[in-house]
This record gives C-alpha cells, structure tokens and sequence, in this order.
C-alpha cells in the first residue's frame, strides 16, 4: 500500500512539473509586459496634428484637440491593457490599432476601438462602424478596463474582463498604437502591452 501511495505521490508531482514547464514554455513565446506610460511624462509617444495631451495625477491625460497621439514604435500581434474614464458628458475618443501615419485629423482608414459614449468599444475602420458597440455607457470619472488582443488578421476585444467581439479581417499586418483627440478629455492609466511572437 505505501508503495502504491509513493507511486501515485510521484505521478501526481511529476504531472505537476511537467504542467507547469510546459506553462513556463508557452509564457516565453510571448514577450514580457511593457509599460508603454511612465505615469511622468510623454516619452515615447508623438502628438499628431493639433492636440494637447499631458500627465495629471499620474495619468495620460487628453486635454484637447483633434488629432491622435501615437507611439513611437509601430506593433504587429500583442496584448494591450490599459483603463480609461472620461471627464465630459457626450465624451468621444479611440484606441487606435495597427494605424499608419497619413491623414488628417486622423489615420486614413485607421482601426479604431470607439470611446464614444453612445458608440463604446465598437470597432470602426476609418469612419465606418464594422463592429457595432453593444457595451453599455459608462458613467463619467469611472475608470474602465480596457483589453486588446490582435494577432494576425483577428482582434479580440476585453471591456472589463468580459469578451465583447471578435473580428477575423484587419488589413495591416502592423502600425501604431494611439488615443484619438476629438476635444473631449480624457483620462488613460495602466497602459500596457504585450507583444506576441
């Protein structure tokens, strides 16, 4: 009997380590978390057009304007968290994904995630809705959870932990991430991303 116990004691922790070896493998095929806001100033971030965004309170803040701020760096597949309130009634932004540069005020046929309080976390293409926005609007100066993950051609989108759509056709392989400015402000916090291999 004590050798039978011994055994399946063995088993059971070898099945464990083996478990969590394989866990350890598939978490280094993805890049470790970036913060991509250093919660003091906008480096490594480029305002684009006529926008004014700063750091208050240790927040990204959009003050105003009508353009985009976009990372520095562009990105192909990866994870992107962050959280987001709005400080305005009638409040109205985006997260922007895969975005080239040209246009004005923003991205020529950018995909967009849309902020916009009766349109929140739809996706639109430039300035088509393609997936309509079925997330309830959320009261002002309440922070929300915000998740992105885009790989490949598919983008998955998080609010508060619940999985809202999926959408299986982007047309970029990479571009820029970035917070619309349609003068309305704007809090952002937490922000960061994961790139995927």
């Amino acid at each position: 009997m004590k050798t039978m116990i011994r055994i399946l004691r063995s088993v059971l922790l070898g099945g464990f380590v083996l478990a969590q070896t394989s866990f350890l493998a598939a978490a280094d095929q993805d890049g470790p978390w970036e913060p991509l806001f250093n919660g003091k100033d906008l480096a490594g971030w480029v305002p684009v057009h006529d926008v004014k965004f700063e750091v208050k309170e240790g927040h990204l803040q959009l003050v105003r304007g009508m353009g985009w701020l976009r990372t520095e760096k562009e990105y192909g597949d990866f994870v992107l968290e962050l959280e987001w309130r709005a400080l305005v009634n009638q409040y109205d932004s985006g997260v922007f994904i895969r975005s080239g540069k040209d246009g004005k005020p923003w991205p020529d046929g950018g995909w967009q995630v849309n902020l916009r309080y009766d349109r929140l976390c739809g996706l639109v293409k430039g300035y088509k809705a393609i997936v309509p926005s079925e997330t309830e609007k959320k009261p002002l100066n309440q922070w929300v959870k915000l998740r992105l993950e885009v790989k490949g051609k598919k983008v998955t989108c998080f609010v508060e932990g619940e999985k809202a759509w999926e959408y299986s056709e982007l047309d970029r392989d990479k571009g820029f991430i970035g917070f619309q400015a349609e003068e309305k402000a704007f809090d952002f916090r937490n922000i960061r991303v994961r790139e995927l291999k």
